[in-house]
């Protein structure tokens, strides 16, 4: 997620001061990525020395208000207009411990795999029971934002089961093929005949 970028399209929604700024990301976000209030100031100074924004004086308590310049709204209009490519997103912290169980001896590979799927079936309940149990405001586009990013946990949670699934069904592949097949028993001697007396 940018913070640059969350901050500005909030800002282009009229000025805002740094706590609020927070407190608006949080709420539009349904808390999914809380912020430290040291990240917004930080990215406040940053957005101010890039000419993004401009402080526009201090409120009745003395906190700075930021409003967002023109070509800050052309940065937060491009953003809004650019798809994010996957090259853009954190590394995939799972798929790099898959990859190293798979290389590394001694690591059962289907106990992680097992381990994991159920941790992510015990958190796709988890969001599935918050979006139940979410009020239904229509309208409300604080609301509507948080059920969008809920909906988009749920997708990935139950994309990373079916990604299990196949990493597994992948495991037990490679294992089957790599297993030489066991050497078929040795035949019974035959039974030599008896020699008759005379």
């Amino acid at each position: 997620m940018s913070i640059r970028h969350g901050l500005l399209a909030l800002l282009s929604q009229g000025p805002r001061y740094g706590y609020q700024l927070r407190a608006d990301f949080e709420s539009s976000t349904g808390a999914t990525w809380p912020l430290n209030i040291g990240q917004v100031y930080s990215t406040l100074s940053r957005l101010e020395r890039d000419e993004m924004v401009t402080r526009v004086g201090a409120d009745e308590e003395g906190r700075f208000v930021y409003r967002i310049t023109p070509a800050g709204e052309a940065d937060v209009r491009a953003w809004f207009a650019t798809p994010v490519a996957r090259a853009d997103r954190p590394r995939d912290e799972l798929a790099i411990k898959l990859a190293m169980a798979v290389t590394t001896p001694g690591v059962d590979v289907r106990e992680v795999v097992q381990t994991q799927r159920t941790a992510t079936l015990r958190g796709l309940q988890d969001l599935t029971r918050l979006k139940a149990d979410a009020p239904r405001a229509p309208g409300d586009p604080a609301e509507r934002a948080w059920l969008l990013v809920l909906e988009s946990m749920i997708f990935q949670a139950e994309a990373e089961v079916r990604w299990l699934d196949h990493c597994e069904a992948f495991v037990v592949r490679e294992q089957t093929s790599a297993t030489p097949p066991a050497p078929a028993p040795a035949p019974a001697p035959a039974e030599q005949p008896k020699e008759s007396r005379r």
